[in-house]
């Protein structure tokens, strides 16, 4: 069995999939129908901007999710569709990507949302109020005590389960910074402030859950081709009522990441594709489970390879 990925915020570089849109026509594409549905030229940033700009939270989101469809979209020209995995699933925004590729979601509608998304979560905090920090060598129950200790009634909570060695806390910056002390007490090999610009993933994001609850409301997402593993559930998913509803929750909820691959493993997934730009979560999905194997598929040799895989 085979699992689709789909990569999220952090993955971001200059001129990722330009090669992929110069090489297939259906790549360019995406970026061109991303660039219509936001009204300017993202590809632009994408292939020649300033990384800084990149990484702002309203451009990385839909800009990641293009490369990542540019990508599937390759797949499909050589003849890779997406009824080839048994399941997809995205971290975080990624999960936006693994949406639209599964035919859930258009790709125009992604990235309004993913645009939406990004402002939202980058207004619910003023800058400097939050704070995110990587715990390093400590598994899940023992950051999340971590993060419970350090928060002395302020927010402070476990935000992403990444694999069985790196868990990131979200919240007030005080209390992350609390939590980087406790870590270390408690073993944690590293534990380090994240250059994020925003607290992800947990309660202080309310008002962003609110503004995706108010935009998903009109946004049609049919049933997907292929079974959405959601990460604030770590089991696939495919009714949209239900997707819907995830998405939102999906703002304030944990990335159950390390446990949607240990699921995936469960179903009998052996091989995954991570499709778009880097290979993080072929580390993570390496740490998680030796058993699968993940190839990254972001750049045109890496399409053909995986194309003749499965020739």
């Amino acid at each position: 069995m085979r699992a689709f990925l789909f990569p999220g915020q952090g993955a971001q570089t200059i001129g990722m999939g330009r090669d992929l849109a110069q090489a297939y026509p259906a790549a360019q594409a995406v970026f061109d129908e991303v660039d219509d549905a936001l009204g300017e030229k993202l590809s632009d940033l994408i292939w020649e901007g300033d990384i800084t700009d990149l990484t702002l939270t309203r451009n990385a989101q839909p800009a990641l999710m293009a490369t990542s469809l540019a990508a599937m979209r390759a797949l499909e020209a050589e003849g890779v569709t997406i009824a080839s995995a048994d399941y997809v699933a995205g971290h975080s925004l990624g999960e936006y990507s693994a949406l639209a590729a599964a035919g859930a979601l258009s790709v125009a509608d992604t990235a309004r949302l993913l645009r939406l998304r990004g402002q939202a979560m980058q207004e619910a905090v003023p800058v400097g109020v939050g704070a995110m920090a990587a715990l390093l060598g400590l598994d899940f129950e023992t950051a999340k005590a971590v993060a419970d200790e350090a928060a002395q009634g302020e927010v402070c909570q476990a935000a992403n389960d990444n694999d069985p060695s790196q868990v990131v806390v979200s919240g007030h910056k005080a209390a992350v910074e609390r939590a980087l002390d406790i870590a270390k007490e408690k073993g944690a090999k590293r534990a380090m402030l994240l250059p994020v610009s925003a607290p992800f993933h947990c309660a202080l994001m309310a008002p962003a859950a609110d503004a995706m609850a108010a935009a998903l409301a009109d946004v049609n997402i049919a049933a997907p081709a292929v079974p959405v593993v959601a990460n604030v559930r770590a089991e696939a998913v495919s009714d949209p009522a239900v997707i819907r509803d995830l998405l939102v929750e999906q703002v304030t909820g944990s990335v159950r990441w390390r446990e949607s691959v240990m699921w995936m493993g469960e179903q009998g997934v052996q091989t995954a594709w991570e499709v778009g730009a880097g290979k993080a979560l072929s580390g993570m999905v390496r740490r998680i489970n030796k058993e699968i194997t993940c190839l990254a598929v972001g750049t045109p040799d890496q399409v053909k390879a995986a194309a003749e895989s499965l020739a």
